[in-house]
């Protein structure tokens, strides 16, 4: 069976890995993104992209979009429902809130296009390299169409079943994710100060009963003291930090450890780390006196 042409809308860190991948599985490509140099990326990988997200729109019957904001979400949408190609499935992978994706999944239904809830877990690095879980929510029967596609760029996927339960699975593991990354943090300088190599230790520590995939994937970059090229900039994860944040509030759900790790987020973002990784809150951290 041949494998259904694919269109990327949103070509950044996440976006950009996604579609090499499936370029590297014999997928027919397309993209589109507001940022020229990104389309023209896509061209020279193989791919095929155009300044028009109508016209992308109408080539592919799988969309896949990658966005950084509920607005970007809602000019997407609008321009897809014009279209209104029946039959039509988008796979929404972006972090926002449960309320702006049931706003367009409601008005894509109105145009006979289904919007599935995928949120992604992983960062960009592991995204490169297919390290990617998809927590996918909609209707079962397209989930289990974009099945092939989910196996193109991921590791794995999950059928979490109702609408939203994507993003409700999204918000709980990058709860993790935030805690995890500055403990990983903590971990290597407590190492670095205690005299060893910080690189040996996040070998050492990652083979030991206190791993974390955010020890495995960052450590690395904070044992050099290198935040960059980043794999999720500390600007766009503070709107995910809000996210969750709102989402915690709203159920009552105790999370204090959460909240301990957002002001470091914040200083991160104040000290001028906004477009490096979120693994500089190792820098934070060494400049903190206890």
């Amino acid at each position: 069976m041949a494998k259904p042409r694919i269109g990327i809308i949103g070509l950044g860190i996440m976006g950009s890995a996604i579609a090499a991948n499936l370029l590297r599985e014999g997928f027919a490509t397309h993209g589109y993104d507001v940022v020229a140099s990104r389309r023209r990326w896509l061209v020279r990988q193989g791919g095929r992209a155009g300044p028009d997200l109508g016209k992308l729109a109408r080539a592919a019957p799988i969309l896949l979009t990658s966005l950084p904001s509920s607005e970007a979400l809602r000019d997407v949408c609008r321009d897809v429902a014009a279209v209104g190609r029946r039959g039509q499935i988008v796979i929404d992978t972006s972090t926002l809130p449960i309320a702006v994706k049931q706003q367009a999944r409601r008005r894509l239904a109105a145009a006979g296009v289904t919007l599935l809830d995928c949120p992604l877990s992983g960062t960009g690095a592991q995204a490169r390299t297919g390290d990617l879980a998809v927590y996918a929510s909609g209707p079962r029967a397209a989930i289990r169409r974009c099945a092939r596609v989910f196996r193109g760029f991921a590791r794995v996927h999950y059928d979490l079943g109702r609408f939203g339960n994507g993003s409700k699975m999204k918000f709980a593991a990058n709860l993790l994710v935030a805690i995890h990354n500055v403990s990983a943090a903590e971990a290597v300088i407590l190492a670095r100060k205690s005299g060893l190599d910080p690189g040996l230790a996040v070998k050492v520590l990652g083979d030991g009963a206190g791993a974390s995939r955010m020890l495995q994937v960052r450590g690395p970059m904070m044992a050099r003291r290198a935040w960059r090229p980043a794999t999720m900039k500390v600007e766009v994860w503070q709107k995910d930090m809000r996210i969750i944040a709102d989402h915690v509030r709203r159920l009552r759900s105790p999370a204090p450890l959460f909240g301990a790790t957002r002001a470091i987020y914040a200083a991160a973002l104040a000290r001028g780390y906004g477009t490096a990784d979120t693994a500089a809150v190792c820098a934070v951290l060494e400049r903190h006196r206890a």
